[in-house]
């Protein structure tokens, strides 16, 4: 009789297609999507299995704020066999109920009905705006040194506080590509006993416009035209360009948005901004204003123009995998929180800068930003939709401690997240979704309406009341509650207009420029170059020119030429700006941690030596891809690639351990990768990867026959390219290379 033991059939499963895989494989590489899965279809019951390792989930607590004990699992499936949404056991889900095998489908199929009906409604309304998101749990620990400018508790030092982070572009919706030039939300909740605080930041520190009302006008802008719904994921065309072009004020965000910034290589590798200036009190009561910053462990890094255009048909996954493989692989992602404080004067401003103007930085040279916590990413989520598409964030959830400015961009965002939510999550109760609740107790009197989960007491929700006791009461001050600052509103008429500081919209994106490297103005010429030349109208180009020419004449010069048009002259008096060498991503070092390392080996290879490379790859908390002419094996080692599916883009670096030669499916016909039909020595997918690689300035490195495919290639020789008399030798200068990302020097800039 077979065991009808849960535990045992998942144990047993598992147990046997472990046996399968070779000890070479721990550890292991990271996406494997569940359990091994066995030839057969499973027929002995179990129960579901477990998560996977790095997978969590939000805490089990009540929509009141409560812990319940309950581990997380108990909200996932239960029991082994399957039911209706009621408890039901079914014998049969692939059936209709009809009248006869031929006949029609009877009305009285419950479970038809309710899986139809539940399917017909899995999808609510996308995000109007950073629809295209993946998120990941984590931890926030606090240093402390925020202690003296405020006074919210999770700042403290030695506290640590659960958060969850969504990720999302902002133009493209749920089904565009991860990789599109466009602005990056880095949205953090912070899970605080004294209530959620929503960090609700960019990857970009400044905003298109200056005021919230103009919101709407931008993302219809940025978004695909009306008439034809394309393009998709992009501001590559008229709208967009007509826009930023007429509102001027936008140019600062456009020039990052055209720089490497606009192109993350990963959201590991992306910097945060919440934007706005915020008011910090501490326990004494004294006010600072605050800017807040993430800052990446693995430093900042985007990918190359190219890369982002081939990835985004080959992975349009490609950041939401990274994000989650580097989890799995225990490459945990982590950032440091960092604060800029300034003075609150009456005028609010430092050094000269209007600090309510959302389309302003302040330099990091003359506020340094100072370290306040560390937040680690350790966890991917059990169900995407529950978490990463039901998380619902609002720059409203402020700890005490924390406070809003007279910012215009930000009043209008306090209104417009919520009204967003009523409409995305089908009523006012969204809080109460898992991800969404609270680790603080909640006694809000908020009653009722759609999806109510909390089975609210008492008979008297209103203040005072007698008959519930009084309860609830409202906090002294000695209980910390949130407190709105008494800040002093200035005497004035009501206006519609801005303060004339308003009016600069030129000196900080000429800051930008000159504050780029050679190759990063390169890179940014050719951006506004493409996505101008992909406009229908000339005018919009010579409008945006005109936009240029008051930036900086050798960056309008340089686009005027790749457009075909004559630069124009700047039409204000270019503004005298000293560079801040903070806002260039090239000139340090960074850690290599999760970086993917393809080595290229065929069943020729000295597989002792790839299995130590292999072995040195993982010591270093990289993830080394095997990429051979087939799938399957080498030898006793799995292949992660084949030349068929592999693609250098994927890659961070890439090792030669062989020169393999044409395989049989090396067929233009079979694979268009392998190109036109020619002799050549090895199988030319492989010559292609490292071509590419090298334009895309990647160390690559080759030892043995390996060196073969880099003499075929043409780029031994070249920086970047090294070869050596071992693997292991290679791979240590390949790492070297690895810590400022890119080889750069590859490719000398033509601007200066």
């Amino acid at each position: 009789m077979e065991s009808r033991n849960p535990a045992k059939a998942v144990k047993d499963v598992v147990e046997s297609a472990a046996e399968k895989v070779s000890d070479v494989l721990t550890p292991k590489v990271p996406g494997a999507p569940g359990m091994p899965p066995p030839l057969e279809e499973p027929t002995t019951p179990h129960d579901p299995p477990p998560p996977k390792p790095e997978q969590g989930a939000p805490q089990t607590r009540t929509p009141t704020g409560a812990r319940t004990g309950t581990p997380s699992r108990a909200r996932g499936q239960q029991g082994a066999f399957l039911t209706t949404a009621q408890g039901a056991r079914l014998r049969d889900t692939d059936h209709s109920l009809k009248a006869g095998p031929r006949g029609p489908v009877l009305l009285q199929d419950h479970h038809l009905r309710e899986k139809i009906t539940h399917f017909d409604h899995e999808r609510i309304p996308e995000r109007v705006v950073h629809a295209r998101g993946a998120g990941a749990h984590g931890t926030f620990s606090a240093y402390g040194t925020a202690e003296n400018v405020t006074r919210a508790g999770f700042l403290r030092k030695g506290r640590e506080t659960e958060v969850f982070v969504r990720f999302s572009t902002v133009l493209g919706s749920r089904g565009s590509a991860d990789t599109v030039r466009d602005t990056r939300g880095f949205a953090t909740k912070f899970y605080t006993d004294e209530g959620t605080f929503d960090l609700v930041a960019n990857n970009i520190p400044v905003f298109f416009i200056q005021d919230a009302i103009k919101f709407p006008d931008v993302i219809h802008a940025g978004k695909p035209h009306p008439d034809r719904e394309i393009p998709q994921a992009q501001s590559a065309h008229d709208t967009f360009w007509d826009f930023v072009s007429l509102h001027t004020e936008a140019q600062h965000h456009t020039m990052w948005n055209m720089s490497d910034r606009g192109i993350p290589r990963s959201f590991r590798t992306m910097e945060g901004f919440g934007v706005h200036t915020f008011r910090l009190v501490n326990s004494a009561g004294e006010t600072v204003l605050a800017k807040f910053h993430w800052k990446p462990k693995l430093g900042v890094h985007s990918l190359v123009w190219e890369e982002a255009q081939m990835l985004s048909g080959i992975d349009p996954d490609f950041h939401r995998r990274d994000l989650y493989d580097a989890i799995e692989a225990g490459a945990f992602p982590e950032w440091e929180l960092g604060i800029q404080v300034f003075p609150d004067t009456p005028e609010e401003t430092f050094a000269g800068i209007d600090l309510l103007d959302p389309t302003k930085i302040v330099p990091e040279e003359l506020a340094p930003v100072q370290p306040v916590g560390r937040l680690t990413l350790n966890r991917t989520p059990t169900n995407f939709f529950a978490e990463s598409e039901q998380v619902a964030f609002h720059v409203g959830n402020l700890p005490p401690g924390i406070d809003v400015t007279n910012d215009p961009l930000l009043q209008g965002r306090l209104f417009s997240y919520v009204d967003t939510q009523l409409t995305r999550l089908a009523g006012p109760n969204f809080p109460q979704i898992p991800i969404n609740r609270p680790h603080a107790p909640v006694n809000d009197m908020l009653r009722d309406g759609f999806h109510q989960q909390a089975i609210h007491t008492g008979v008297a929700p209103y203040r005072p009341n007698s008959l519930d006791g009084g309860n609830p009461f409202p906090a002294g001050d000695d209980d910390h509650p949130f407190t709105d600052l008494p800040v002093r509103v200035a005497e004035a008429p009501k206006v519609r207009q801005s303060p004339a500081s308003f009016d600069d919209h030129f000196s900080q994106a000429r800051l930008f420029w000159l504050s780029m490297s050679p190759v990063e103005r390169e890179h940014i010429i050719r951006a506004y170059t493409f996505e101008l030349g992909k406009c229908y109208h000339q005018t919009i180009r010579e409008r945006q020119l005109r936009c240029l020419a008051n930036i900086d004449p050798v960056l309008c010069a340089e686009v005027a030429a790749g457009l075909g048009l004559p630069a124009p002259q700047p039409a204000i008096p270019l503004p005298d700006v000293t560079p801040s060498p903070a806002l260039s991503q090239i000139g340090r070092e960074w850690p290599a941690d999760g970086r993917m390392i393809g080595i290229v080996v065929d069943s020729d290879a000295d597989l002792d030596t790839v299995r130590e490379v292999r072995r040195a790859v993982f010591g270093a908390d990289m993830v080394p891809l095997l990429i051979a002419p087939h799938g399957g094996m080498i030898g006793d080692l799995a292949v992660q690639r084949s030349f068929a599916t592999g693609r250098s883009v994927e890659l961070d670096a890439l090792l030669l351990a062989a020169a393999p030669p044409p395989a049989p499916d090396a067929l233009p016909a079979r694979d268009a990768k392998a190109g036109a039909a020619r002799p050549v020595p090895v199988d030319p997918r492989v010559l292609l990867l490292v071509e590419e690689c090298w334009r895309h300035a990647k160390a690559i490195g080759a030892w043995g026959p390996g060196v073969t495919v880099l003499e075929q290639a043409g780029v031994i020789g070249s920086p970047g390219v090294v070869t050596g008399g071992s693997g292991d030798q290679v791979l240590t200068a390949v790492q070297h290379l690895l810590a400022t990302h890119r080889v750069w020097d590859r490719f000398p800039a033509s601007v200066s």
